[in-house]
């Protein structure tokens, strides 16, 4: 499945051309000129990266990479600055408010697909890292005896895919549901069990597990 992608910048000339590049090479695109127009389109799908000028009317790249990062449901998606500002004091600025890499104006379009494959790449070895830290022992003989019994049965499976590191469009596809759903149902989890992020959930996850085990431990080795 393609990798959602939404760039954001007020140039419709280099909103046209970003987006063009990207689209070659395979991604879903879609487009914003301005920040608040950009957190609609986050709550309307959550992309897998975005792509942010600095300048621009209203919601400027920083208010926007502060609010992203705000948000439980965005906290974690990762976000480039492609913007003319070039200064040393300009990218420690980015870094600190929570950008993942730093691109100036004017670049090189095989710079900025590189950059986009390498952070993508990133965030898949980290859901593996996940499921592999995890694993899925438990994944269908005991989710009832381990599940927490605040979450509904529908919110425990998307819970107990979270831990094994799949993305939301893999868990949407897994259980027939749609990406909204899906999307809604990890909101609602992580506002029950007061977590902020997906990490938190996988913990949470993981710590019910071990629960369990340590619960069947005496049956097994009752001396």
């Amino acid at each position: 499945m393609a990798k959602q992608l939404l760039v954001v910048d007020d140039d419709p000339g280099l909103l046209l051309a970003v987006s063009e590049t990207l689209r070659a090479e395979g991604y879903e695109v879609q487009t914003a000129r301005r920040g608040s127009e950009a957190m609609v389109r986050v709550a309307e799908a959550l992309p897998d990266l975005i792509i942010s000028d600095i300048r621009m009317p209203g919601m400027d790249g920083y208010a926007l990479v502060r609010n992203l990062r705000a948000s439980p449901r965005s906290r974690l998606v990762p976000i480039i600055f492609l913007t003319a500002k070039d200064e040393t004091a300009d990218r420690i600025a980015g870094f600190r408010t929570g950008v993942d890499a730093y691109v100036t104006k004017p670049f090189e379009p095989e710079e900025l697909v590189a950059i986009v494959k390498s952070i993508l790449e990133r965030v898949q070895r980290t859901h593996s890292d996940l499921a592999r830290m995890f694993g899925d022992q438990e994944r269908n003989d005991d989710l009832d005896l381990i599940r927490d019994e605040d979450l509904t049965d529908a919110e425990w499976s998307v819970a107990e895919a979270v831990a094994r590191g799949l993305s939301n469009k893999e868990i949407a596809a897994e259980l027939k549901l749609s990406l909204r759903t899906i999307e809604g149902h990890i909101s609602r989890i992580l506002d029950k069990k007061n977590l902020s992020n997906r990490v938190e959930l996988a913990l949470h996850v993981r710590e019910r597990r071990l629960k369990r085990l340590r619960e069947l431990m005496p049956l097994f080795y009752p001396f």
